[in-house]
C-alpha cells in the first residue's frame, strides 16, 4: 500500500500516476469501477508493444492488439474514430513500433482529461491520501 505522501504525488501529473506501480493499480481499479479499463489496458499493451525487438513478435503483438482493442466488436474495443481504426488496419500487416501511436495518444488524452480528474475526486483516491 502506498504512503499518503506517495499517493498525493499522483495528483501532480498523470505521468506520475502511471509511472508508479501502486498508482497504476489504483487507477486501473478505478477505471474498472467505471467500466472503462480497456483504455488503460490498451495503453499498457502499446507501451509493451513499443519495447518489442523481434519483427515477428511485433507483427503478432500488433494483430493481438488489433483483435483485442481496435476491430469492430473487439472484446475490449476502445473508443477511437473510424479513420484512425482504418489507418491501423492498413499498417498492422507490416507492423512498426508507431502503428498504434495515434490511437495511444488519443486514449492517453481521454484518460488524462476525463478519467484522471474523476479519479482524483474519487473517495477511493481521497482515502489513499489520508
Amino acid at each position: 500500500r502506498p504512503s499518503p505522501e506517495e499517493a498525493q504525488l499522483w495528483s501532480e501529473a498523470f505521468d506520475e500516476l502511471l509511472a508508479n506501480k501502486y498508482g497504476l493499480a489504483a487507477f486501473r481499479a478505478f477505471l474498472k469501477s467505471e467500466f472503462c479499463e480497456e483504455n488503460i489496458e490498451f495503453w499498457l499493451a502499446c507501451e509493451d508493444f513499443k519495447k518489442t525487438k523481434s519483427p515477428q513478435k511485433l507483427t503478432s503483438k500488433a494483430k493481438k492488439i488489433y483483435n483485442d482493442f481496435i476491430e469492430k466488436e473487439a472484446p475490449k474495443e476502445i473508443n477511437i474514430d473510424f479513420q484512425t481504426k482504418n489507418i491501423i488496419a492498413q499498417n498492422i500487416e507490416e507492423a512498426t513500433h508507431t502503428c498504434f501511436s495515434a490511437a495511444q495518444k488519443r486514449v492517453y488524452s481521454l484518460m488524462e482529461n476525463n478519467s484522471y480528474p474523476r479519479f482524483l475526486e474519487s473517495e477511493f483516491y481521497q482515502e489513499l491520501c489520508k
